[in-house]
């Protein structure tokens, strides 16, 4: 089935004809990667600033750490942290606003402050409220596969098809959003990198990625700097540029359309440079 080249979000369209890169700012103590570097508005603003200059097409913004074994954190506190970011960037920055969360009242705040797109890790699974309030809203959703909570999601990583599963997981996701009314030109889908897979798992999502194609959706993919790159490589977080390289110049030859990560500029050359050489 043939992808979309357009992602059509509440108040724009996004070319999809060559990758497009969505840049991670964390506003959370506790982040696998960058906890705490951009927790205050000022910090925040100025590294969303400075994807921005770096090339990124989008900025994701989250309030609620999704690392493996992080705490749930509480609606009014998520609010706190993300709302007054998004304010104060829909009048600094060109590129559209992405709210990564799993809540429908965040997800409600977020649009009304700016932001033009649901970025959900349970794929509108766990608030019942999601697929209608990003309906409302008109914005970009991505769906994602995932299997429990941060806290317990690695606790079981074994599946009798990962594939299968995981496809037949975004299947519900996308009805759920059309039951809703998101027309497909707004959804988008996401397997889930090191979300309750193991490391062979996450390594044969991106190997078999373009089966995900079969869907009709954009994919997208966040494989920057995640445990399943450092047990491969044996580097630490901060240490994994490299390996996080090779994981998106392969989903991109692999079909993927959207990459998010933290390393915007070097990131951004590797998925042009990859698309250029298919």
């Amino acid at each position: 089935m043939a992808v979309p080249e357009v992602w059509q979000l509440s108040r724009r369209a996004l070319s999809l004809k060559r990758p497009l890169i969505m840049g991670i700012l964390n506003v959370t103590p506790d982040s696998f990667s960058d906890g705490g570097r951009f927790f205050s508005l000022d910090a925040a603003i100025e590294r969303a600033q400075e994807m921005e200059r770096e090339g990124a097409d989008i900025i994701d913004i989250g309030g609620e750490s999704t690392r493996p074994n992080a705490p749930a954190v509480g609606v009014a506190q998520e609010l706190d942290r993300v709302v007054p970011v998004i304010e104060a960037l829909t009048r600094r920055i060109q590129v559209p606003i992405s709210i990564d969360t799993y809540k429908a009242e965040v997800a409600r705040a977020a649009c009304a402050a700016g932001a033009e797109i649901v970025n959900d890790v349970t794929g509108l699974m766990f608030d019942p409220d999601m697929a209608r309030v990003t309906a409302e809203a008109d914005a970009g959703v991505v769906v994602m596969h995932t299997r429990g909570m941060p806290d317990t999601m690695q606790a079981d990583t074994s599946y009798d098809d990962l594939m299968s599963d995981v496809k037949k997981y975004l299947e519900q996701s996308v009805a759920l959003a059309r039951e809703a009314g998101i027309p497909d030109a707004r959804i988008v889908v996401d397997p889930g990198l090191g979300f309750g897979k193991s490391v062979q798992g996450n390594l044969e999502l991106i190997k078999r990625l373009a089966e995900f194609q079969e869907l009709g959706f954009p994919i997208l993919v966040g494989p920057s700097r995640k445990s399943f790159v450092g047990a491969v490589t044996g580097r630490g977080g901060g240490e994994r540029i490299f390996g996080t390289a090779a994981a998106v110049a392969m989903s991109v030859a692999h079909g993927a359309s959207i990459i998010r990560v933290h390393d915007v500029a070097a990131m951004k050359d590797v998925a042009v440079m990859a698309r250029a050489l298919m």
